[in-house]
């Protein structure tokens, strides 16, 4: 058996796939991830996703901006993420918690238009007052955007910049709240052939 040991444990990381449902997937997801900056985190794609670690701010600044990029094009995209902070995890992004908190992509996407839907489920998995700290979240999330429940998540409608933003505020709250070791797992999409005036059917 394998002796897990903890490095910076405050290291964020998320391993995310986007998904454009056209002939010319290849070139939309090329296209996005060249846009974004992402000097500021650690950053490996392979045939199944990519991998992002770093401070949690510029984890979700480079997921936020990527996603935006990709679903730009009009196409129609989804998005699914699972994000972690918190021991047992893996120290070889440490060298980029040196980083500063200001964000280098958010100038290029905060103005961007794009209504989505979304699903998310949080996991605190180290202890603290969750439940009471995520409930508080998803009612300020309610000035900004749409929210009912769905089995086994939460659902979101709104504009795609507000519903990352709520969605970094949560996971933040949650690690702040007392919880050694968060998990989210969220799924997005955007321009669906189902989507009508702005509200999803169901």
């Amino acid at each position: 058996m394998t002796e897990q040991t903890c490095g910076t444990t405050n290291i964020a990381g998320v391993s995310f796939s986007v998904y454009p449902m056209c002939d010319g997937f290849v070139d939309i997801i090329k296209d996005a991830l060249k846009e974004v900056d992402t000097s500021k985190v650690y950053m490996k794609t392979d045939d199944v996703t990519t991998t992002v670690r770093g401070k949690l701010t510029h984890v979700f600044d480079v997921t936020k901006a990527t996603f935006m990029h990709a679903a730009k094009t009009g196409e129609h995209v989804a998005f699914q993420a699972t994000y972690s902070l918190g021991c047992p995890g893996d120290s070889s992004g440490d060298a980029y918690m040196a980083e500063d908190e200001q964000t280098i992509n958010t100038e290029k996407v905060k103005t961007m238009k794009q209504p989505v839907g979304a699903k998310f489920s949080l996991y605190p998995l180290g202890g603290g007052n969750y439940m009471d700290v995520i409930y508080e979240q998803i009612e300020a999330m309610k000035q900004h955007v749409t929210v009912s429940s769905a089995h086994y998540s939460t659902r979101l409608d709104g504009e795609a910049v507000s519903i990352f933003d709520g969605l970094e505020r949560v996971f933040t709250a949650t690690v702040e709240g007392g919880s050694s070791h968060t998990v989210m797992t969220v799924s997005i999409s955007a321009n669906s052939p189902s989507h009508k005036g702005g509200v999803f059917n169901e």
